[in-house]
């Protein structure tokens, strides 16, 4: 079995290749290592997974770039696709909204058709929390509906799953959408609060803490990301004109995958606290925009459908990630 994992230098996409490696899997990476964060950190990435695995094999290629994504594929086998790589976050999309139309959009487009025409027997690609946008009803359960998206990145995200219903629907290719709640551990990415937290207090800076610290997010540990990516991985939808979770009768599902617990956004910060032995000096702010106040996965489907059941608690994972940093810092 070969897998090609598009965004093979990001975070997630690192960590569902070493769990396929693993495993005994072979893996085709691919990724164009742009800038948008520290390229050193997803060469590293990269580098370790040669050193682990023989049966890795990286490209740098722009899957967006559909002569190159052609090109870069051109005479190499591979069974399914994890299609991970994405233009991420809410913030950055306000500023640079081109970025995100031609990797979510056209990107997402051009592997669909890779797909369809390798006659692939699965794809699985990341869609988001942030799709549920407005909604005020907690938990967020897959069955809502999500018109109402607050960032550009959650429009492009709801469009992909529009763009993959309407594959599966054409052309009868499974497919399996993964909204996923604020993903973190070892190896993350510098973006993410988690990562910004813990380096302002290392350094000494303040940290910005937004909505005023009244945020509340489904924490979801890495490994327990993985798993749930992997199950469905190994398990596509199947064409049997039945409704599936997010109410396709194509080879098509939605599931949420968080960790089923709505924490304080200051309860992360004090964990964080307690694992680097400092207190940190925080700057109250206001929401921003795109931001949302509160998110809870509900996760029931992909329970009932592939026995998905994540075990990691902030209380274990928050230290796991500081640790990391520590290292891999030389702090």
């Amino acid at each position: 079995m070969t897998t090609l994992v598009t965004g093979g230098a990001g975070f997630i996409g690192f960590h569902v290749s070493e769990r396929l490696l693993a495993r005994g899997e072979e893996v085709i990476g691919l990724d164009n290592v742009n800038d948008y964060y520290s390229t050193k950190l997803k060469r590293d990435r990269v580098a370790l997974l040669k050193e682990r695995h023989e049966r890795y094999e990286f490209i740098e290629a722009d899957f967006a770039d559909n002569a190159a994504l052609q090109q870069a594929t051109a005479g190499k086998r591979f069974d399914k696709i994890v299609h991970l790589g994405a233009q991420a976050g809410v913030r950055y999309s306000i500023e640079n909204p081109y970025a995100y139309v031609q990797s979510n959009l056209v990107g997402h487009l051009n592997m669909l058709e890779l797909a369809r025409h390798r006659e692939l027997g699965n794809f699985v690609y990341a869609s988001s929390s942030s799709v549920y946008g407005g909604n005020d009803t907690l938990p967020f359960r897959v069955e809502d509906r999500v018109d109402h998206p607050l960032s550009l990145y959650a429009a492009t995200k709801k469009s992909d799953e529009l763009i993959s219903e309407t594959y599966s629907h054409l052309y009868r290719l499974p497919q399996t959408g993964l909204r996923f709640f604020t993903v973190y551990g070892p190896w993350g990415r510098p973006d993410m609060a988690m990562w910004l937290f813990t380096r302002a207090i290392y350094e000494g800076k303040p940290i910005q803490v937004f909505g005023e610290g009244n945020m509340r997010r489904d924490f979801t540990y890495i490994d327990d990301i993985v798993s749930g990516i992997v199950a469905c991985h190994d398990n596509p939808p199947p064409d049997d004109g039945q409704v599936k979770a997010g109410g396709s009768r194509s080879p098509h599902r939605l599931y949420n995958i968080g960790n089923n617990r709505s924490e304080e956004l200051t309860r992360m910060i004090s964990l964080i606290e307690q694992a680097c032995g400092r207190e940190a000096v925080k700057e109250l702010m206001p929401m921003q925009p795109g931001d949302v106040r509160d998110t809870y996965a509900d996760i029931s489907a992909i329970q009932r459908d592939l026995g998905y059941a994540p075990t990691t608690t902030i209380d274990v994972g928050v230290p796991r990630f500081v640790e990391w940093y520590r290292t891999y810092h030389g702090l």
